[in-house]
């Protein structure tokens, strides 16, 4: 069942009424208040440009943890070659910028509306999103962005403009800034080869410290 939210009211139903795809509800606004509920609660926006906004809670999750991400040995040469500055939080903009106009495969234009962008740049500037930037000649050629709730990494979305540059920035991710996992969303290939795996949403609203 598909629930219809109210403009003035910032509540979610519960996630395990969710349809069998993970569509939960429909309506309501991008605030950065229904955001950080959203995600506190285990759900998360996608829609397209034309679309009402749509509010997903997957019954499996896609997830990383940070200590099993896979690195392959092409990999380990890559980032020991050093070829790659990587910063945090300095150019969330440009980030979720190029996550936008990114062609995706089986895509047909994005769903990192203008809106979407507007309402994570919101979440940023009150400290509730981030984003790693992988840089090569002074030029960004890849990143991630996401929301911090707890000890999870919520990610929305990474661009590479050169090989390597998005797993870079996972990989750091991972490494470096002491998250206990890593929320993928949904599988896809690329994810599976850095060792993403499947977790149950109980499991998953469990590590969020939702239940």
């Amino acid at each position: 069942m598909v629930f219809r939210l109210l403009d003035d009211e910032i509540i979610f139903p519960n996630t395990a009424l969710a349809d069998p795809d993970g569509l939960l509800a429909i309506g309501g606004d991008l605030s950065v208040e229904r955001l950080l509920l959203a995600y506190q609660s285990g759900i998360f926006p996608w829609f397209s440009e034309d679309d009402p906004i749509l509010w997903y809670a997957p019954y499996e999750r896609c997830v990383i943890y940070p200590d099993r991400i896979k690195i392959s040995k092409s990999m380990r040469k890559v980032l020991q070659a050093e070829v790659f500055e990587i910063t945090v939080n300095q150019a969330f903009d440009k980030v979720i910028e190029n996550c936008a106009k990114t062609p995706r495969v089986g895509q047909d234009g994005t769903w990192i509306t203008n809106d979407m962008q507007k309402a994570y740049l919101n979440l940023h500037k009150k400290g509730l999103a981030h984003s790693i930037e992988v840089w090569q000649d002074e030029k960004l050629v890849g990143g991630l962005y996401g929301v911090k709730i707890n000890t999870v990494f919520c990610g929305e979305s990474m661009f590479s403009l050169v090989s390597n540059a998005s797993k870079v920035a996972l990989i750091h991710l991972s490494k470096n800034i002491g998250f206990e996992l890593i929320d993928c969303q949904l599988p896809n290939e690329h994810l599976m080869s850095l060792g993403a795996e499947m977790i149950s949403r109980k499991k998953y609203l469990s590590m969020l410290g939702s239940l």
